[in-house]
């Protein structure tokens, strides 16, 4: 049995296939001084594996699944949801229930969490898969935390993500999802920053680049 869960000053780079792009890209933050990363930790692609173990069947519907064509939506769109619906009426395990709880308690079990999907094909230099998978941003309880990290298991098989991979001749087979989940902050401000080599990119306003600084909520 491997590691269900680590923080994020485990974890780095090298590590994508553990813990999905984003939570490597967290870890490598995590490092840098100055910069505060909001407190959180990675429920990883073994705890991912051991769900798709729970339920011998989506082997056979992940199977149809790499036989269609991304033009084939309403098969997709029939077949996805099928696979999300199996992932979201596991039981979590007792033991992996327990490594991601107590992991939340030592951060403060009752704070409000983002519980991000972190797949291990995403952010790449060929396929970013930004906005494929599901966010949930504040979740409070373990109970309420549970319930969305099989929803971000689950969101690795949205009409959306599946076609995104069809088209991109990724292996449905072959990806897995790990988890982030991390504390929300409450800024007075909040941006996006766009970092591309300003020549390598053209922005749909038709500008090569930009910083966007938007008011927090």
């Amino acid at each position: 049995m491997g590691s269900y869960v680590l923080g994020f000053q485990e974890v780095d780079r090298s590590q994508i296939a553990v813990v999905g792009g984003k939570g490597a890209h967290l870890g490598d933050l995590s490092r840098i001084e100055g910069i505060h990363v909001p407190a959180g930790f990675c429920v990883t692609t073994d705890a991912f594996r051991r769900i798709m173990a729970e339920a011998p069947s989506i082997g056979d519907q992940l199977d149809r699944l790499s036989r269609l064509s991304p033009d084939d939506r309403a098969l997709i769109r029939t077949l996805s949801a099928e696979i999300r619906r199996t992932i979201e009426g596991i039981t979590i395990p007792d033991d992996l229930a327990a490594a991601i709880t107590s992991a939340l308690v030592r951060l403060g079990d009752q704070a409000a969490y983002a519980v991000r999907s972190s797949a291990t094909a995403e952010d790449l230099p060929t396929a970013s898969f930004a906005g494929q998978e599901d966010t949930y941003l504040n979740v409070v309880g373990p109970a309420a935390i549970l319930q969305h990290l099989s929803r971000c298991w689950a969101s690795l098989f949205t009409e959306r993500a599946v076609t995104y991979r069809l088209r991109n001749g990724f292996d449905q087979q072959k990806l897995r999802m790990a988890v982030v989940v991390q504390r929300m902050i409450f800024p007075e401000t909040a941006g996006v920053m766009f970092t591309a080599v300003p020549s390598s990119v053209t922005c749909s306003s038709g500008t090569q680049g930009y910083i966007e600084i938007l008011p927090a909520m």
